[in-house]
């Protein structure tokens, strides 16, 4: 059975709104689907997972949340991911998503091999966003 794990940081909740509505769509497959707050999950636990998605809003200057994100991230990075099938995730008030352009960048350069283009939603996610979270998560099943 395949083990899909969502990882997610967020802040106002509306990066969990996503979460919860991907593990709702991958739960639509034959699989195993767990999701954890960034503070609350090991690395070891993506690396025994089949497929991970993993969720963070744009912080600031269109960065990744600094003080719990990004040093999972940078350690995620030093592992041995080639190949592992990722989805990126994450909402967004300003800007224009350069954010995820440049997390997708990063985690394709660390191997990975990412099954959809990094969902963004502007704010708190709407019903048919959440509808794009949900087929976000079918494709994780199906990948």
């Amino acid at each position: 059975m395949k083990i899909i794990t969502v990882i997610y940081w967020s802040g106002t909740g509306n990066t969990k709104m996503m979460a919860d509505a991907i593990v709702e769509g991958a739960k639509e497959g034959e699989t195993i689907v767990e999701i954890f707050d960034v503070n609350d999950v090991k690395i070891e636990k993506v690396l025994n997972s089949d497929v991970v998605a993993i969720g963070c809003p744009s912080m600031g200057d269109e960065v990744l949340e600094e003080s719990e994100m990004e040093p999972f991230i940078e350690t995620l990075e030093k592992e041995n991911i080639k190949d592992k099938p990722f989805a990126l995730f994450g909402s967004y008030d300003w800007g224009d998503g350069q954010w995820m352009r440049e997390w997708e960048e990063r985690m394709k350069n660390a191997g990975v091999k990412l099954v959809a283009e990094g969902l963004i939603v502007q704010n708190t996610p709407e019903d048919d966003e959440l509808e794009q979270c949900k087929a976000l998560g079918r494709t994780l099943a199906q990948s």
